[in-house]
């Protein structure tokens, strides 16, 4: 089925394919239309559904991004997908996932030739300063384990404008790249890194990867704001990440470690 066609549901058997050697570590399904992938997943996952199960949708009527904002995705302009990994280990060890999840998409982009992508914690993949793609986990307990729901969104062409206010222009792969790569291609790329990133981080934590999301942090040295619930929390220069994943913020304080918000440039 050619990828440029109405119908743009991914095939798992091509997908198969691509992923090669990879291909036993994924169990994909993939659906014309779903409310939410990472909604679904989460239900199936408390219903036993296995570490690699991925479920990849042409289009979401209401995807979820942080913070309850909406990520709407639809046929050829974007590619969702959600993933579930589980984690031996206590819920204190996955802080930073989010920002490894970012460096695996990085890598995936760059080896699918777009050049110029940029990492904004905790969750933002930039291209030319535009908000190409996001990142969304949810956590939670299971028997012997942790499981992390993986939401991952790409925009492949620039989305029609809407009215919610957003940090960031929205930017699509199709600014970059002509023709952008084959849907089935690039997402057996970003699973193949998922899984390369995803393994390390099981091992070491956000520390295997901090050096590849230092190197490709967008706002590294900046003055920033640290938003939380809109309002202004802190300001400060922008240090990057720690170790495992907090913000580090120059202050008129001291270096202090963030854990959650939002980040907005400052005035100069």
């Amino acid at each position: 089925m050619d990828d440029s066609s109405v119908t743009c549901r991914i095939d798992p058997a091509r997908l198969k394919l691509r992923l090669a050697a990879a291909s036993d570590r994924f169990a994909v399904e993939a659906l014309p239309e779903c409310v939410s992938t990472s909604t679904l997943l989460l239900e199936r996952a408390r219903q036993g559904a296995p570490s690699g199960a991925l479920l990849v949708a042409d289009r979401q009527t209401a995807g979820r991004g942080r913070r309850g904002r909406s990520w709407l995705s639809s046929p050829a302009g974007s590619l969702t997908f959600s993933l579930l990994w589980r984690f031996a280990c206590p819920v204190a060890r996955l802080a930073g996932l989010s920002l490894a999840v970012g460096v695996a998409v990085a890598r995936a982009l760059e080896a699918s030739g777009v050049a110029g992508i940029e990492l904004k914690w905790p969750n933002d993949i930039l291209l030319d300063g535009g908000k190409v793609g996001g990142i969304l986990i949810e956590l939670e307990a299971a028997p012997g384990s942790m499981l992390a729901v993986i939401g991952i969104g790409l925009n492949l062409q620039l989305p029609a404008t809407g009215d919610e206010e957003m940090l960031h222009p929205p930017a699509a792969l199709a600014q970059a790249l002509s023709p952008v790569p084959d849907r089935h291609q690039l997402l057996a790329q970003l699973l193949i890194d998922l899984a390369t990133v995803l393994d390390g981080f099981a091992e070491s934590g956000f520390a295997a990867v901090r050096d590849d999301w230092q190197a490709r942090h967008a706002w590294q040295g900046r003055y920033v704001r640290l938003l939380n619930g809109g309002l202004v929390d802190r300001e400060g220069k922008c240090l990057g990440a720690d170790t495992d994943g907090a913000l580090l913020l120059k202050t008129a304080a001291g270096v202090e470690r963030c854990l959650s918000g939002d980040l907005s440039l400052r005035a100069a």
